[in-house]
């Protein structure tokens, strides 16, 4: 008999999720998804709509929808406005940040790269790209705006020294989470993930594991003898209340990971999951393992993902692409699974645009923070679900 650990206690086992299917009022899912939008209230949307009126000036008289105004405050047209995250009202006033569900915030840093820098750019593009996006999800039955209060506080000061910058970003994301606020980071180099996680565990009265979605294991002391991209991990699993048995990596593979990381992964203790093993297992079992060895006498679980993680087919903006990584559609899924078991902070990293082709890479790390959001809100660990 398989153990299943996890998700006897925390969730439903896969065989459980099947015999519900068997339940369906119907056959195909995309008639179920058709359904559950009629359960979403238009209320937010609604007064989004009002007030761009309102403050944006009514419509020239030859307009006939009356919805329009003068001045855009809202997210019609994708061509036109200030790009914030989806959208999300920008919170000029920090200290306000309590009152919001989610707050996004740029992470402009890319001095922790060891090639192709750019990634400081990451955030300027993934919000531009995300004008694209609605608030509502067709496959998830979530309309982010109705369920989520949610903000953009802007960028984090960094400064052109490395250090200094872990400095200023562990105050940026320890004030948004100790007001009860989650933390999205738009990065950014993978060496954020350090000052991040510090800032997170700082304010949890408990151990706090990682599930990091990567190429390489980013687990080295020092690169060029400094705290680079490569070494988040290594000093993020130092903090006492984050220790390296609940850091769990997974899509780890190729010809870019260092022999110094992959000793480290047995001299810690820590659990690296590849691509090999995905394709084993498939991606419910890894995730399966990766929530179990996480979650395990934590009282909660970060998510890091850097974008190479994906095939370097779908992700050509990025700092060290790598061929044979997941898919989108496996990606997203993997995603799916962390998100509704719940996490305490996400960041989406290594988004460098001087490399992307049409936004395509910012646009993938548009669409993770947007599923992530929708599957925790779908699965009732974050703001409101309508059902």
């Amino acid at each position: 008999m398989v153990l299943l650990g996890f998700f006897d206690d925390h969730g439903l086992s896969y065989r459980k999720k099947k015999a519900l299917e068997s339940d369906r009022e119907y056959d195909l899912l995309g008639m179920e998804q058709a359904a559950k939008e009629a359960k979403i209230p238009e209320i937010e949307n609604k007064k989004i709509l009002e007030r761009s009126v309102k403050y944006g000036l009514e419509a020239a008289p030859s307009i006939g929808d009356r919805t329009i105004s003068t001045f855009t405050r809202e997210p019609r047209p994708a061509y036109a406005g200030i790009p914030t995250f989806l959208r999300a009202p920008f919170l000029e006033d920090v200290r306000k940040v309590g009152e919001y569900d989610v707050a996004f915030m740029g992470v402009p840093f890319d001095i922790g790269t060891t090639y192709r820098a750019g990634a400081r750019f990451g955030p300027e593009a993934i919000r531009r790209i995300s004008k694209l996006y609605t608030s509502y999800s067709y496959e998830k039955g979530v309309d982010l705006v109705e369920s989520l209060n949610m903000c953009d506080v802007g960028d984090v000061f960094t400064i052109a020294n490395i250090e200094k910058s872990f400095d200023q970003i562990f105050k940026a994301v320890s004030h948004v989470f100790a007001q009860g606020t989650l933390p999205v980071m738009l990065g950014g180099d993978h060496a954020i993930g350090y000052p991040c996680l510090k800032a997170i565990a700082d304010n949890v009265d408990g151990k706090v594991g990682i599930i990091h979605m990567d190429r390489h294991l980013d687990l080295q002391e020092k690169d060029m003898d400094e705290r680079m991209h490569t070494t988040p991990w290594f000093h993020a699993t130092n903090i006492p209340n984050a220790p390296p048995e609940n850091l769990v990596q997974v899509g780890i593979g190729g010809w870019q990971v260092p022999r110094e990381a992959v000793q480290n992964v047995r001299k810690f203790n820590t659990t690296a999951i590849s691509i090999m093993d995905i394709e084993r297992l498939g991606i419910e079992k890894v995730a399966e393992i990766a929530l179990e060895k996480a979650w395990k006498g934590a009282k909660a679980v970060y998510l890091s993902v850097d974008i190479d993680s994906f095939d370097a087919g779908f992700v050509p903006g990025t700092g060290w692409p790598e061929p044979g990584g997941f898919t989108p559609r496996e990606g997203l899924k993997f995603l799916d699974l962390i998100a509704r078991e719940g996490i305490c902070g996400l960041e989406v990293v290594e988004v460098s645009p001087p490399y992307d082709i049409s936004d395509k890479t910012a646009l993938l790390a548009t669409r993770i923070i947007a599923d992530v959001l929708a599957s925790m809100v779908d699965a009732g660990k974050l703001g409101k679900k309508f059902s």
